[in-house]
């Protein structure tokens, strides 16, 4: 019985609040002279904080049309935005610049939808070693890695000095597929010099001179008192299988794209649809910071990496809870999203 009354006061204070929403957004219409899309586009700068509000906006409405134009084709978003302007009864020629912002907040929208279903269909696709295109990029991640070291054979423990298991990597790629084999090409291919030297701290039995890559002095000395500094540099670091852990890595960035916390990042850094360009780029990125969180955590043994990876993965939501988080703002598609 108390069971069902706590459900039926549940059900009462729900209904009551969405009424009660509904009666104070109608006020609010009436006394500002402006709907709910265009207080939030007037109100609110372009990035993340917008978006989200347009996005939460329209999938709450109670007008349908409202509800799907959030899923619709990227092609169908010029009708879409004349549909919303019509149903709310506003003059496009008076207010043009909502009609902007309302398409960029959708093209958004829209592509992160789609990126979601790309990242999903690489994620599926298995390692074929049949398939030549994926032997290539195979062979171009070693490329990029080891281009002083020829690959003796197809078939060889040397996979293993980039941090494979065995002698071949296509086992390696069962969790993520052909995702983690792109992210990692695409990390070595333009992030070759930040690629090569993660790898070759990953293969050290000493941090040697790993925190002055990542804190070239004087900054490295700014983080460190002196005698700190002498300390850490001889400190042990646990070395990682570095191909592994960048699947890792992929899977980590995947959870993040699905559960839409990469949402804050992605609306801040793409002024329109974000793109599988923006994914890779977001994982060289994570790669990059895991690999300093790792040696800022002087882990015991490898037998800590699921710890230091949990610990990492909450540090980088945490981040994102932010509104106006880019996490690697360097990579912006475009600088006009501010005059959006």
């Amino acid at each position: 019985a108390a069971s069902f009354s706590r459900m039926f006061v549940q059900v009462c204070l729900y209904f009551y609040c969405k009424c009660l929403w509904r009666c104070l957004k109608f006020v609010v219409r009436k006394l500002t002279g402006r709907c709910e899309l265009q207080r939030i586009c007037y109100n609110t700068k372009p990035g993340a904080a917008r978006t989200m509000k347009i996005e939460a906006s329209l999938k709450g409405s109670k007008s349908k049309r409202l509800q799907t134009s959030v899923s619709v084709h990227p092609d169908a978003i010029e009708k879409t935005i004349d549909d919303i302007m019509e149903l709310k009864r506003i003059n496009p020629d008076i207010n043009p610049q909502l009609g902007i912002s309302l398409q960029a907040c959708l093209l958004q929208i829209v592509g992160y939808r789609n990126l979601i279903a790309e990242v999903e269909k690489l994620r599926r696709e298995p390692y074929d070693s049949e398939n030549p295109q994926h032997e290539e990029m195979l062979l171009k991640l070693w490329k990029c890695l080891k281009p002083n070291s020829p690959l003796k054979a197809r078939i060889s423990k040397q996979w293993c000095e980039i941090g494979f298991q065995g002698d071949d990597p296509k086992t390696d790629f069962r969790g993520m597929g052909l995702l983690g084999l792109y992210n990692l090409v695409y990390f070595a291919e333009w992030d070759t010099e930040i690629a090569q030297q993660v790898l070759s701290d990953s293969l050290q039995p000493k941090y040697s001179w790993i925190l002055i890559f990542f804190f070239p002095p004087p900054l490295c000395l700014g983080q460190f008192s002196k005698a700190e500094w002498e300390k850490k540099k001889f400190d042990k670091a646990i070395g990682y299988s570095f191909a592994i852990v960048g699947i890792n890595i992929t899977d980590l960035a995947y959870n993040l794209l699905v559960s839409g916390a990469l949402k804050t990042h992605f609306y801040n850094v793409a002024p329109e649809a974000p793109t599988l360009t923006h994914f890779q780029q977001t994982f060289c990125y994570l790669m990059h910071e895991f690999h300093k969180f790792w040696i800022e955590e002087d882990p015991l043994d490898i037998m800590e990496f699921n710890r230091v990876r949990e610990k990492f993965h909450k540090r980088i939501l945490k981040q994102l809870q932010n509104p106006e988080m880019a996490l690697c703002p360097h990579f912006a598609a475009s600088e006009s999203l501010v005059n959006m």
